[in-house]
């Protein structure tokens, strides 16, 4: 049985993920702190060990379980804590992603997916939709931190090991946390179906490509089939605006009152659009989920869950 080792196994990503794997015959080790992570999303066939990935003993840990595959899905992700609170962004993000790499060398890891960013790493795009050669151009500490995670496996990562590098869009889906910017999905979701007023940063006009979590896990799962290392977008080419979002799960969930416009937060991009066409030429890979049809699953979901405490949008 081949083993893998998915960091952040407990989070959004990182859950479906350790799943999948599963299902298709892993014995998979999950590796969370539990800061964001829930201990409700690790598989019960998934062996557990919670910790900080800069504990002394992960090394040890990735070189025992000697995982053929390791998926880095553990990560800061807020943008808005990266600006406010770059230390700690750096800490997680290059220093937990380090201490991965290497326990993945010492535990005779095969093939690496790094879990990272594509809006972020690109900035302010210069055209849209922005393919894998658009300049690295972060405006936040997030994506810097991010960007210098690819380099070190670069660096650090020598063949044989294979390198699988997946930028993604905006990931939502089932499981997202509703208490943080990044989930807008989960968070206008959550406040949709309790009744509850909205805030969106900004004037709602900036645009994302939204990519459904599901589609995710089929790329991580073709990039672990592949036979070359390669960097690719995974999204849908597909640009949406946070207000034509609203709209749309709005007409989901039958609620009918109107956001509330505030400022927009620091670091975020408007524009974010994303070319695919290397996915495809390289993995075979390409999104099978429709927006809206991802949409209603996730309200579904989320409907079925007990309201959380009140929480702000982007």
């Amino acid at each position: 049985m081949t083993r893998a080792v998915v960091t952040g196994g407990a989070g959004f990503i990182g859950s479906h993920v350790a799943d999948r794997l599963i299902d298709l015959g892993f014995e998979v080790l999950v590796v969370d702190s539990l800061v964001t992570g829930s201990l409700s999303n690790v598989p019960v066939a998934a062996r557990f060990e919670q910790r900080d990935l800069l504990d002394s003993g992960l090394e040890g840990l990735l070189a025992d379980w000697g995982a053929e595959v390791v998926v880095h899905c553990a990560a800061q992700v807020s943008v808005s804590l990266s600006v406010t609170d770059p230390t700690r962004d750096a800490r997680s993000n290059v220093l937990g992603t380090v201490a991965t790499i290497r326990g993945a060398i010492a535990g005779g890891c095969r093939t690496f997916v790094y879990i990272t960013t594509a809006g972020a790493l690109y900035g302010d795009p210069q055209y849209l939709p922005s393919d894998e050669a658009h300049p690295i151009a972060p405006i936040s500490p997030y994506g810097l931190s991010k960007w210098v995670g690819e380099r070190y496996l670069d660096l650090l990562g020598a063949e044989p090991m294979k390198r699988m590098v997946l930028r993604l869009a905006n990931v939502y889906g089932p499981r997202q946390r509703s208490d943080g910017e990044g989930g807008v999905v989960s968070i206008f979701s959550e406040r949709m179906k309790s009744g509850l007023a909205l805030e969106i940063n900004g004037d709602g006009a900036q645009t994302r490509d939204f990519v459904y979590v599901g589609d995710v896990v089929d790329a991580v799962v073709a990039a672990i089939a592949a036979e070359q290392s390669t960097t690719v977008n995974i999204a849908t080419e597909l640009a949406t605006s946070v207000l034509e979002l609203f709209d749309a799960l709005a007409a989901i969930s039958g609620y009918t009152d109107r956001p509330r416009f505030v400022a927009a937060r620091a670091g975020d991009v408007r524009h974010s659009q994303l070319a695919i066409g290397k996915a495809l030429r390289t993995l075979g890979w390409s999104p099978r989920t429709a927006l809206e049809a991802g949409l209603a699953e996730t309200f579904a979901g989320i409907a079925a869950l007990p309201s959380s405490a009140e929480s702000e949008s982007e």
